[in-house]
């Protein structure tokens, strides 16, 4: 069994922003694979079902994102996941630019705030993730602000794009395994300069 957890935070304001790709990627994969994500345990929303013939686990922390690691921790001690080779995390990265995926199967949080609390909480780096380029921050912006804004029209297309690619990554990886989703999904990306983003 898998856990597929899409990060991000609950309530309507931050639905769509920078933040939130992990869940819109998650949507995706609900609606491609027949999955309803609407069973409130673990301190997050999950749904059960299969993809690419594995069974597998949709996870929508709802602890807000400084505090993700809280909701996995409990769901991958109650369903027994092996995090090292059964925990999939989607989530954004401002090293990437907007829509551009990239596959690890381990590394370091990179100052992004909710793999911070996931690696705490699980107590280990090696775990495959999928992260999903939402811009680099402007100069003179705040970064807090810039990674709970929408994106422009012109960025949208390309995230759209993106958050597709995401969930065929995740598809992969269940049908194929990370090392070849890497080798499908990851492309050389400038402005990738770090092994994570560094978010709040």
């Amino acid at each position: 069994m898998y856990m597929i957890a899409g990060l991000g935070n609950p309530g309507r304001e931050y639905a769509h922003t920078r933040h939130n790709v992990g869940w819109d990627t998650l949507d995706i994969l609900a609606d491609k694979n027949n999955i309803s994500i609407d069973t409130g345990k673990f301190k997050a929303l999950i749904g059960k079902g299969i993809i690419e013939g594995e069974k597998v686990i949709l996870v929508k922390p709802l602890t807000y994102m400084n505090l993700s690691g809280e909701s996995l921790r409990l769901a991958a001690d109650y369903f027994k996941i092996n995090v090292e080779t059964e925990l999939i995390v989607v989530y954004d990265d401002i090293y990437l630019s907007p829509g551009n995926v990239r596959i690890r199967k381990q590394g370091s949080a990179g100052g992004h705030n909710g793999m911070k609390s996931i690696i705490g909480h699980l107590g280990t780096e090696e775990f495959m993730r999928v992260r999903i380029g939402v811009g680099e921050k402007p100069k003179g912006y705040d970064l807090k602000d810039y990674v709970l804004s929408h994106f422009s029209d012109e960025e949208r297309a390309a995230v759209e794009e993106g958050l597709i690619k995401a969930a065929n990554a995740v598809e992969t990886i269940l049908s194929n395994g990370v090392d070849a989703a890497m080798t499908e999904f990851n492309r050389k990306e400038v402005v990738d300069t770090s092994s994570g983003s560094d978010e709040v």
